[in-house]
């Protein structure tokens, strides 16, 4: 059900020592083939960690043999040192799959934890090869749970496509979950035989309305990463536009969970912006509503105060009218024409689920944006997480 759904894949979660919790800390997953073709979307923050920068350049020749992903160290801001170490893990991970065709030029690295440190070598490459003895195709599980953070649970997913092949997926995100990306690192693998082009355009598409739509706190990540790896043992090569379609499918699943997940989280809240000159408009509407932080207390106090919604809206370039504004919460429309609509004790918010409805009467387009509220707990876990 998740990396290793497709054939042609092993993974395996580890324990390495790198967490001070003693949980599992270092996950390889493996392509076994035939084909190698891979692609990947990365976090648009300038500051980029140096595994983000790596994986940048490995992914530039369309070809990925295997990933080694870690929590317990973001290896950001560490420096030639740190891009140093991502290198040398490379290289071991290459070096400890025994294969004369494996270079380090083909092994994407991802990390995950606190910024500013770097990796304890020591520790990580022993871990890269025991990571390497144990994978399977029963290891799956076992990787979703090691690049875990401050997850309270695995996220994996996959669906079967049209004609033999399958998708599965794993990713780790809770907090500084906005774009690019959602604050992630995710692993896509299939056993679909297309080529990188194909695969770089399907993930663009599918990621930018999944991930790049969760917008839980407005903060952005230095080590976002999501990789579609290719292994083609299926032998089929799906219409592009229906792989584009299923892949989708299990990004959407990912960023669901990963909302559900979100730290402190409460209420999972839908913003939908309709009536919008322009999809662009819509997103810039929807993400203005998702991180206004008045409008997230009011929510989780269970508070319809839909005020703060226009009041969002109105701080963006979007086209509309202030006078032709409507809104609804979970149904009702408590604002129409810009001013006081139904009462707004009509509006139950007791269900974990809300759903906002942002009418801008100016056109044809539409978007959704996923956020959640915001709560004590998320403050409590955010004020203490470096000490």
């Amino acid at each position: 059900m998740s990396v290793t759904a497709p054939q042609g894949f092993r993974a395996a979660g580890v324990k390495a020592g790198l967490k001070k919790s003693d949980d599992p800390d270092v996950a390889v997953v493996l392509n076994d083939g035939p084909s190698r073709s891979a692609a990947a979307v990365f976090t648009s923050n300038r500051v980029q960690a140096a595994p983000v920068i790596w994986t940048r350049e490995v992914v530039r020749g369309g070809r990925v043999r295997a990933v080694v992903l870690n929590s317990g160290g973001a290896n950001a801001c560490t420096g030639p040192l740190g891009f140093q170490d991502t290198h040398a893990t490379a290289e071991h991970l290459a070096a400890a799959l025994g294969a004369d065709d494996v270079g380090a030029g083909e092994i994407a690295v991802c990390s995950t934890g606190l910024i500013g440190e770097r990796l304890p070598m020591d520790k990580l490459l022993p871990g890269v090869d025991a990571a390497v003895a144990e994978a399977s195709r029963a290891g799956g599980l076992a990787a979703a749970e090691a690049i875990r953070t401050t997850d309270t649970v695995v996220k994996i997913a996959f669906r079967r496509g049209t004609g033999g092949y399958t998708v599965g997926g794993m990713a780790k995100g809770a907090g500084m979950l906005a774009p690019g990306l959602a604050t992630m690192l995710c692993v896509l693998t299939t056993d679909a035989d297309l080529p990188a082009a194909e695969l770089d355009a399907a993930l663009r598409s599918a990621t930018a309305v999944t991930f790049d739509r969760l917008d839980t706190d407005g903060c952005m990540s230095t080590n976002d990463t999501v990789l579609l790896l290719a292994s083609g043992a299926a032998g089929v090569t799906p219409d592009h536009r229906e792989f584009a379609v299923t892949l989708t499918e299990v990004c959407a699943d990912l960023a669901r969970q990963l909302q559900l997940d979100a730290e402190g989280a409460e209420k999972m809240i839908t913003i939908e912006v309709v009536g919008a000159a322009s999809e662009s408009d819509a997103v810039t509407a929807g993400r203005a509503v998702a991180r206004n932080n008045l409008l997230k207390c009011a929510i989780g106090g269970e508070d319809p105060n839909w005020g703060r919604v226009l009041s969002a809206v109105g701080t963006t370039d979007a086209v509309f009218e202030p006078e032709r504004l409507n809104v609804a919460i979970n149904g009702i429309w408590v604002c129409r024409h810009g001013a006081a609509g139904d009462e707004r004790s009509k509006v139950d918010l007791k269900p974990k689920d809300v759903t906002i409805t942002v009418d801008l009467s100016a056109g044809p387009h539409s978007a959704i944006i996923l956020t959640t509220d915001l709560t004590a707990a998320y403050v409590h876990e955010n004020s203490a997480y470096s000490t």
